[in-house]
C-alpha cells in the first residue's frame, strides 16, 4: 500500500524517493517551516540528508506545485503543503509566528490588480502584519496614570 504522498508524488511525475517524502511530510508536520527546519527534521527521520539536497528537494516540489514557497521581508523562505487555493498569512513581528487567513474577498478580486502592466497575473500574495497573542500576552502591561 503506498502512502498519500506516494500516491501524491506519482501523481504529479515526481520519483519518489526516501529524502522526498521525508521532505515532504516535514513540511506537512510544521506548516511555514524554513529550509533549515526541513533539513532538522529530516534528519531525525531518515539520518543524514545534506542541506543541499534538502533545497534541491524543497525547490523541485515547490516547481511541481505540492509545496507553496513564500518569504516574507526580513525572513528566510518559508514552505507549505496549502497549494491551489488563494490563502495569505498572518505573521507576529515578535516572534515570526505564521497562520494561514483565508482571503477575505475570495479568490478573483485578490487577482485582479489595478494595473497589470501586461501581465497575466496567477497569484496573490498577501502578508498581515501584527503581534499574535502570546506575545501580547507576554508584553508589559501599560501603566498609565
Amino acid at each position: 500500500m503506498s502512502s498519500p504522498a506516494t500516491t501524491l508524488f506519482r501523481d504529479h511525475g515526481v520519483h519518489a524517493t526516501a529524502q522526498r517524502l521525508a521532505v515532504m511530510e516535514s513540511v506537512s508536520g510544521r506548516p511555514h517551516c524554513t529550509a533549515d527546519d526541513v533539513a532538522d527534521d529530516v534528519r531525525d527521520r531518515i539520518g543524514t540528508i545534506s542541506r543541499q539536497a534538502v533545497y534541491d528537494a524543497l525547490g523541485m516540489l515547490v516547481e511541481k506545485g505540492l509545496l507553496r514557497r513564500i518569504q516574507p521581508a526580513r525572513s528566510p523562505a518559508r514552505y507549505e503543503d496549502r497549494v491551489g487555493d488563494n490563502h495569505h498569512h498572518l505573521i507576529c513581528r515578535h516572534c515570526g509566528h505564521t497562520i494561514d487567513v483565508d482571503c477575505a474577498v475570495g479568490n478573483a478580486p485578490c487577482l485582479t490588480p489595478a494595473a497589470n502592466a501586461g501581465y497575466e497575473v496567477d497569484e496573490a500574495e498577501v502578508i498581515y502584519w501584527g503581534t499574535c497573542p502570546e506575545c501580547l500576552e507576554s508584553e508589559p502591561k501599560s501603566t498609565k496614570p
